[in-house]
């Protein structure tokens, strides 16, 4: 069964997304006139301004009842931040070579104009719900395109991926590097995180909110600060990392070989798994946000694919790539993350990254298992139906993950991301002329002098009666 998936995975990725991918990149790019590129101080201004008044209302004990900004940033990036930052970059580097990290760059430089799209996209379509609001690919399917079969594809196929495949490689990993660091047995960590991640999710989104925005800036900025320590003490090595990353992309002996659509395709892999662009997850959390414009949020969530890809992944193949032990055949994953850090840091390495996977993974679960309740609400209000799929996903698949292999879980998730990638890719590129449209409209206001642009679902008539919010 395991080799069946490999080889349908293989097909999918070589002929269809990677070409859909990069296609649709680049396409975003040209008709947002490089947002991704220049706007990057709007998208900092955004989320620090967004992030000091989130703080702001807890020291006022202001109790807002609705989803902020920066908290919607730090669900997705909740998400995005975890497992594919560590053992997903060094299972790339190993099957693909050092190259594949170029391919993981590329796509996040020009998949942070499609997450723009499809955030400002689940912005403009978004809903209200209770304390929040609620979003995503799903409803601005249904809306957008009118097409309810293909919205109920979409909400069933990203809580396959999200809210159950996903966590089973989450909790694979953690358990994996605390056996690896402490000995622990998987299925005692397993019941452990199950237990855990069940506690949180049934407190909803806004105790996913609350524990996201603690836990990622902390988690992030930790990491960083280390791997910038390492390159550092390693600092004459750096030139030749670049070299060893660009030769291997590009080299002749790996046109020759082959080997260069090998790098290829586990770098965007690896990298769609990582920053998610394109693949519908984190306009769930966009949409869930309160803000005056859509594109707003959209600008915040680009930015999330930059602090992803660029900054967490990176730092993590520099590390291995120092440490010269992704040529070694018997590491793989979170092991060859582990070691590579202990032979920098020592046998507090393994230990470090231990911790570091949990927090990373560990916000990624109760992250993931928020897009799939979304996606469930979509089809059905039942409660019975879901509590099955809070069990389901933060107990039942964690300890799937704690106690299966590293391939049949990595192969599971591959699968289910094209499918789901795919979908998402066909509606954006349907109705992406509303997010640049809703582009135009913000820096018409900018230029204007307006420091917070407003947007009214009046400024775009033909699909005003679609639209619930923005009144």
């Amino acid at each position: 069964m395991n080799e069946l998936i490999t080889a349908v995975n293989d097909v999918i990725w070589s002929y269809v997304l990677i070409v859909a991918l990069v296609g649709c990149g680049l396409w975003f790019t040209w008709r947002t006139k490089f947002v991704q590129f220049r706007m990057v101080g709007e998208m900092l201004r955004l989320l620090t301004e967004s992030a000091v008044d989130s703080v702001g209302d807890q020291v006022k004990g202001k109790e807002k009842r609705h989803i902020s900004s920066f908290q919607a940033f730090a669900v997705s990036v909740a998400t995005r931040v975890g497992t594919g930052n560590l053992a997903g970059v060094a299972t790339a580097i190993v099957i693909g070579g050092p190259g594949a990290v170029f391919w993981m760059w590329l796509i996040a430089l020009i998949g942070s104009a499609t997450a723009f799209v499809e955030s400002t996209l689940a912005q403009l379509y978004k809903q209200k719900h209770k304390d929040s609001f609620i979003g995503g690919p799903a409803y601005y399917i249904q809306k957008g395109l009118k097409q309810r079969w293909m919205a109920i594809l979409f909400a069933i196929l990203i809580t396959l991926q999200f809210g159950l495949s996903n966590n089973s490689i989450q909790a694979n990993t953690i358990c994996g590097a605390m056996q690896e660091a402490f000995g622990w047995s998987p299925i005692w960590v397993g019941v452990a995180l199950a237990a855990m991640a069940l506690l949180i999710v049934f407190g909803g989104i806004q105790r996913i909110a609350k524990v996201s925005s603690v836990i990622v800036p902390i988690m992030a900025v930790g990491y960083i600060i280390l791997a910038l320590v390492i390159i550092i003490m390693n600092i004459h090595l750096i030139p030749h990392v670049f070299k060893v990353i660009i030769l291997d992309a590009f080299g002749f002996s790996q046109i020759a070989g082959g080997s260069i659509g090998a790098a290829m395709m586990n770098g965007i892999k690896r990298g769609l798994f990582s920053n998610e662009a394109g693949e519908g997850s984190a306009p769930n959390a966009a949409a869930t946000a309160s803000t005056t414009h859509p594109v707003k949020q959209g600008l915040i969530q680009a930015l999330g694919v930059f602090t992803d890809t660029l900054l967490v992944c990176s730092c993590t193949a520099f590390i291995i790539l120092i440490s010269g032990l992704y040529q070694v055949p018997e590491l793989n994953g979170i092991a060859l993350t582990q070691s590579a850090l202990q032979s920098e840091i020592g046998s507090i390495g393994p230990m470090f990254i231990a911790v570091a996977i949990f927090l990373f993974a560990f916000s990624s679960i109760i992250g993931n298992y928020y897009y799939g309740e979304a996606n469930i609400r979509f089809i059905t209000q039942n409660n019975k139906v879901m509590t099955a799929y809070r069990i389901a996903s933060a107990g039942l698949m964690v300890m799937f993950g704690a106690l299966a292999s590293f391939e049949l879980v990595w192969n599971i998730v591959d699968l289910f991301m094209a499918f789901l990638t795919a979908c998402n890719l066909i509606a954006i590129v349907l109705l992406g002329r509303y997010a640049f449209r809703l582009l135009d409209d913000y820096r018409q206001q900018k230029r204007q002098g307006i420091k917070e642009p407003v947007f009214h679902r009046s400024q775009l008539p033909e699909i005003e009666d679609e639209l619930e919010c923005w009144e």
